[in-house]
């Protein structure tokens, strides 16, 4: 039998709790992007955590900066951030304030608004390619700078918005390394994801990037 998702906004207290728990607890939850031409929603299938100060991972891992500057506030705001100068990245800040622990959303199932998000991703070859790895995810949904420190615990008009949804069933629920991490924080098991999911991104490994000479 198929249970309808749980449509109430995701408490602010689940995401005020260690940064593992939130990761796993996220997978099957829905995420809304309210655009202006309507809304785009996405059932989270893969995730990575990230442990602020104490991780090598981290983008707080040296301290705060104007970048980070979201990831010491209250849990339940966005932190999103421009990479490799072409792509946005969506995460979700957790834990309690000042602590700076964040999950990066890395991929998901568009279950509404697809031919939103096919506009905006007119690459993909099948819609579970839409939201298929962090920047794809973050293209679909059109998530850029502007939105970054949006509360996702807010309400329905809110630009960005967590809700319930259907927690994955703990039997299904993976974990590996992180996608692409270098040095210590390359050997966390932090990435979780819905077994057998076909829009869970597939593993890479950090591959050092060439200089130019």
């Amino acid at each position: 039998m198929i249970v309808a998702p749980d449509r109430t906004p995701l408490a602010r207290e689940f995401l005020d709790r260690p940064v593992l728990d939130v990761a796993k607890g996220l997978l099957g939850r829905l995420l809304v992007r309210n655009t202006p031409e309507g809304p785009i929603e996405l059932l989270l299938t893969e995730v990575e955590a990230y442990a602020g100060e104490v991780d090598p991972g981290s983008h707080a891992y040296r301290g705060r900066t104007a970048r980070n500057e979201v990831m010491f506030g209250p849990p339940g705001h966005a932190y999103v951030y421009f990479t490799y100068g072409m792509w946005f990245c969506l995460n979700v800040v957790c834990g309690p304030e000042n602590h700076a622990s964040g999950v990066l959303l890395r991929a998901g199932e568009i279950v509404e608004g697809a031919e939103l998000a096919r506009l905006r991703r007119p690459s993909a070859r099948h819609d579970r390619e839409l939201a298929k790895g962090p920047a794809r995810l973050a293209t679909a949904l059109d998530v850029d700078r502007a939105l970054n420190g949006t509360d996702l615990c807010g309400g329905p008009d809110a630009p960005l918005q967590l809700l319930n949804g259907n927690p994955c069933d703990a039997d299904r629920v993976r974990n590996g390394p992180r996608t692409g991490v270098s040095g210590a924080g390359g050997v966390h098991p932090w990435r979780f994801w819905i077994d057998g999911d076909p829009t869970v991104s597939p593993y890479r490994p950090h591959t050092p990037r060439k200089r130019r000479t």
